[in-house]
């Protein structure tokens, strides 16, 4: 039975119940050419349209009777409940990476606001402009050409998928490859800890934000109660997937085995999701370049032995997947269709990167029109939403939500 205002994910493609998105704020205009690299942006979008792309992207899953909470507002009102607002500000400007000696008079600064502003300003940036004059007494603060933020604006926290995911009824909460990102998850840690809907409960940390090794929510994929595939790739670590794999073994009796999937480390295959997702029972979407001539991927399956973990190299992707999914068949649904050209485009603007809302109901974006006939053609209904703007920041509608609660599939 499923707990109320719980978590439950045990599958990729259950009814949507409850998802988790943040919708763009004034973080993504503290983004200039300058520092477009290390914020993780290719360019600068334009936050008025972006946001009515998101609310749009938002009704088409209330439409679907989909329960939409926002990070920002629970967050805020996570900060209401935590008895030490001191000590969540310390550790997010500790992990800043900018901070000295100005972290006493920007903590007060900020404790200066209500909850609501605060994380308002720690999602959007601090900059050192916002500090009174008086209140400057170091050199790198008064120059006009020093770096600008005294905490880094965090432009990425709309792609909510990432910072945490939820697994069976409990959650990874994410160390960030990225230090662009690394603060994100703090957030989620909060909501989890202090929020009245989430703190009453036992909910178990498959893995913590501590953890040496990055692991990222785009990688995590959930295809069935007893199977998480996780991509190796640009930004979750191997050795991340082996120590998840031990702890939800542990601690998990339903899962029974973790499937690695080598992707290469690029920048436009950065998570798993961006070349490979589910729609239905036994289809998915794929960029077929992840794969060699012969349809090969290196895919590792680790199950729990005696000696510890048991791991089994195998290199018949597609057949693997129909093993633990127990079908004879799995229909790969290419990206893009057979033209390289086509698929490269598409896969760049988050063609594979598909929401699945239920078996065989799917939210895309509208740009990718030939996967978006191609799921069609399949059999799968096609959603599409608008997405000039909210592509911008190399995402598609999986990577802009944490789902929190889907229905148990029969």
């Amino acid at each position: 039975m499923e707990m109320e205002n719980g978590l439950n994910i045990t599958s990729e493609i259950g009814k949507l119940q409850t998802v988790l998105v943040k919708r763009p704020g004034s973080e993504l205009e503290n983004i200039t050419p300058e520092y477009l690299e290390s914020l993780l942006f290719d360019d600068i979008p334009y936050l008025k349209m972006m946001q009515k792309e998101h609310d749009f992207f938002v009704k088409t899953m209330q439409d679907s009777n989909i329960e939409v909470l926002y990070l920002e507002k629970l967050a805020a009102e996570a900060l209401k409940e935590a008895s030490n607002k001191e000590n969540f500000l310390t550790k997010m400007i500790k992990e800043s990476n900018q901070m000295d000696e100005s972290a006493l008079y920007v903590r007060d600064y900020l404790m200066s606001f209500d909850e609501e502003e605060m994380i308002k300003k720690l999602m959007s940036g601090l900059k050192k402009s916002e500090i009174p004059e008086r209140k400057k007494k170091h050199l790198n603060e008064m120059m006009d050409e020093q770096y600008p933020f005294f905490l880094d604006p965090l432009p990425n926290l709309y792609f909510t998928r990432d910072p945490a995911a939820v697994i069976g009824s409990g959650v990874t909460i994410n160390k960030m490859f990225q230090p662009a990102r690394r603060r994100e998850s703090l957030f989620i840690e909060l909501i989890l800890k202090h929020h009245p809907r989430f703190s009453s409960q036992e909910i178990p940390i498959w893995s913590g934000r501590e953890e040496p090794f990055p692991l990222e929510g785009g990688d995590e994929l959930i295809l069935n109660e007893e199977t998480v595939l996780v991509g190796v790739s640009e930004r979750t670590d191997a050795r991340a997937v082996e120590r998840l794999a031990e702890s939800l073994f542990s601690r998990a009796p339903k899962i029974k085995r973790v499937l690695a999937a080598e992707i290469p480390e690029t920048r436009s295959f950065m998570h798993l999701d961006t070349v490979f997702t589910m729609v239905n029972f036994a289809q998915f979407t794929i960029h077929p370049a992840i794969q060699n001539q012969q349809g090969e991927l290196n895919v590792y399956i680790l199950e729990k032995s005696e000696n510890g973990l048991e791991i089994t190299p195998r290199r018949d992707f597609k057949r693997v997947i129909a093993e633990v999914l127990g079908v004879p068949e799995v229909d790969f649904i290419p990206c893009g269709g057979e033209d390289v050209i086509v698929s490269a485009r598409e896969q760049w603007n988050d063609g594979a990167n598909t929401l699945a809302i239920a078996p065989g109901e799917v939210i895309t974006y509208d740009r990718n029109h030939v996967s978006n006939d191609l799921l069609r053609k399949a059999g799968i209904k096609v959603h599409e939403v608008i997405s000039s703007e909210l592509s911008r920041g190399r995402g598609g509608p999986r990577c802009m939500t944490m789902p929190i609660t889907r229905g148990n599939l029969k």
